[in-house]
């Protein structure tokens, strides 16, 4: 019923009610009196029927909508039918010299009653009468907390939620066999399975937004044996903040199942480094790119400065903060390539930044096999370009984004990614800039990474592939690399390389199997191809080799490590004669160098 039409309707209800209140109350207590030669009862019967009405109208008592009604409203009725009663008490003490106490009494009651009942009558035939709609998903809610809870109530009572609860399971042996909104508290997570089964569940939302990695993996596991979607709650701060409904609950992401905590920022000493001043990205368009600008941003520099190769990913992130920041960020949008030293040189120049942060790489491994001249062109070069225009210009700290795979690496993207380490420590011995590598695992979601690749290989049917069923990666989702990135930036005392505590390395398989679960399939639908090894490929990966460790963290979570700067005549021959090489030459000279080995080609020029 629509608003103009309620609230006559309702206003035509109290009346009826008010005036009936108190002629019955006058009634119970003096059955034998002819009520209607009693003047004073007209006069407490209209003042009455005014005042609650203005009462009712000052607490929205037409506003709410009684089919979702709680102890907030009751409240509200009993509020006003108190105050309007009080009033009449008073006008009867004004004109009477006295208050018919038990008249108003039982009026006050009946009010209650009357008026109560026909609120909240309408939402107990919603909730007992109502059937649900048939086309509802079954839906089974693990946790019984006050998250569960709050599902629970908004999915039975939004009639546009196309989930319909059936069941909790909790873990807290206390709740066993309770009803929470006429829902069974039926199991524990190990029923999980079970429960599916016996009771057609169609999907499952887990409602414990505080859960730990490790439990959301546990939780995971037994969903995964079901053939029902899994759901999860936005994040604890959504639920704190108010934020949270029924359309907020999303699908299971493989980020949530990294088997880890979040790194926390060390926000003071972060705010301290950025707000105010001027941040110069290279890569801004890029998947970490355009991330660190956004984390950026929240600190509020007084410039950021966007430097990229392609006009429209430059655009996009140009765009995206101007709507956010705009007014409160001066945003400098720069196309250009970190190859072209005299653009770098020039940027810097003319915008003075205090941070550079250098994201801008070729980064895909089998594609730099094919290409080494193209990934020695950006990789190293590049950065020598960005690096030593920030030492001539200046800048406070100078941030590399590196890879693990710099580490004894086997291939030409990780060598070129050590050598650019190499540069810069070089750099850091004579600089007043504090230079510092950020060395990462596999981003998650990233361009080029394995989690997009997969996903297409699922929707188109399958197979996924998979290079080897034993291969194993680090992984972290694109805000904890961009956060890591910024923390570093605070932490730089000059030639470091920082390394996240990225938990246990992951297997392929698992992911590919995890991503195929969440995506709605079995792994038998889809399968998975093993295709063996590409070129340049490991079969693991390392954070740091046995002479850059340091056991202890320098935060929590972020371990340090001291590179040892070798081999630089080797460096400088390299980017000396690097036109003179063939793209084999290339090849070999960078994977040698970035391992310590000595070079033929080199020797014989020596």
């Amino acid at each position: 019923m629509s608003y103009k039409k309620r609230v006559p309707l309702l206003i035509l209800l109290d009346s009826v009610i008010v005036i009936s209140s108190i002629f019955m109350g006058f009634y119970i207590l003096n059955p034998y009196m002819n009520v209607y030669t009693v003047p004073m009862l007209w006069i407490s019967s209209i003042t009455l029927l005014i005042s609650h009405h203005a009462f009712a109208f000052a607490y929205r008592l037409y506003q709410k909508a009684w089919e979702y009604a709680s102890v907030g409203e009751l409240s509200a009725i009993v509020k006003a039918i108190t105050l309007s009663v009080s009033l009449a008490g008073v006008v009867q003490l004004v004109l009477n010299q006295d208050v018919y106490l038990r008249v108003l009494g039982i009026t006050w009651m009946l009010h209650v009653i009357l008026i109560g009942g026909s609120r909240f009558s309408w939402r107990v035939f919603r909730d007992r009468f109502i059937s649900p709609n048939p086309n509802m998903k079954r839906t089974l809610i693990v946790g019984a907390g006050s998250a569960g809870t709050m599902v629970a109530r908004q999915l039975l009572r939004n009639p546009d939620a196309d989930l319909y609860p059936v069941a909790f399971v909790d873990d807290h042996p206390k709740k066993y066999k309770l009803q929470i909104y006429g829902i069974e508290v039926q199991g524990t997570i190990k029923d999980i399975p079970r429960l599916a089964d016996e009771l057609n569940i169609e999907n499952i939302v887990i409602a414990i937004p505080s859960l730990q990695k490790l439990e959301m993996n546990r939780i995971f596991a037994e969903c995964s044996k079901t053939s029902a979607k899994t759901k999860i709650l936005p994040l604890i701060e959504d639920l704190v903040t108010g934020r949270v409904s029924v359309s907020q609950i999303r699908d299971v992401q493989v980020e949530d199942l990294l088997g880890r905590e979040p790194v926390e920022l060390d926000l003071s000493s972060i705010s301290e480094k950025i707000s105010g001043k001027t941040v110069l990205v290279t890569g801004a368009g890029g998947s970490i790119g355009s991330e660190i600008c956004r984390q950026i941003a929240k600190f509020l520099p007084q410039k950021m400065v966007l430097v990229g190769h392609g006009e429209n990913s430059i655009y996009s992130i140009d765009m995206e903060l101007r709507n956010q920041y705009g007014q409160v960020i001066e945003i400098a949008p720069i196309i250009g390539d970190v190859q072209d030293r005299n653009r770098m040189f020039e940027v810097m120049q003319e915008h003075s930044p205090n941070v550079v942060y250098h994201a801008a790489a070729h980064k895909h491994v089998p594609l730099m096999e094919y290409n080494p001249r193209e990934a020695v062109k950006n990789n190293v070069f590049g950065t020598k370009n960005v690096a030593e225009a920030a030492d001539t210009f200046g800048v406070e700290t100078f941030v590399l984004i590196s890879s693990d795979k710099a580490v004894n690496p086997t291939n030409v993207m990780g060598s070129t990614k050590r050598i650019a380490e190499m540069i810069i420590q070089k750099l850091d011995q004579h600089s007043k800039t504090k230079f510092v590598a950020v060395r990462f695992g596999n981003v998650l979601g990233s361009r080029g990474s394995v989690i997009p690749l997969f996903k297409k290989q699922i929707q188109a049917g399958g197979p996924v592939t998979v290079t080897h069923p034993e291969m194993t990666r680090y992984f972290m989702t694109i805000p904890e690399a961009s956060r890591l990135v910024i923390q570093a930036g605070t932490l730089a005392r000059g030639g470091e390389i920082f390394v996240l505590d990225m938990g246990e390395p992951v297997k392929i398989t698992n992911l590919a199997q995890n991503l195929i679960r969440l995506s709605g399939y079995t792994i038998e639908e889809i399968g998975i191809k093993y295709s063996g090894l590409r070129p340049g490929e490991k079969m693991y990966e390392e954070l740091l080799n046995e002479k850059e460790i340091h056991p202890e963290p320098i935060f929590p979570k972020i371990f340090i490590g001291k590179a040892v700067l070798e081999q630089e005549d080797e460096v400088s021959y390299l980017l000396d004669q690097f036109d003179q090489f063939t793209s084999s030459q290339i090849k070999e000279y960078v994977i040698n160098l970035a391992n310590r080995k000595k070079n033929k080609i080199f020797l014989v020029a020596k």
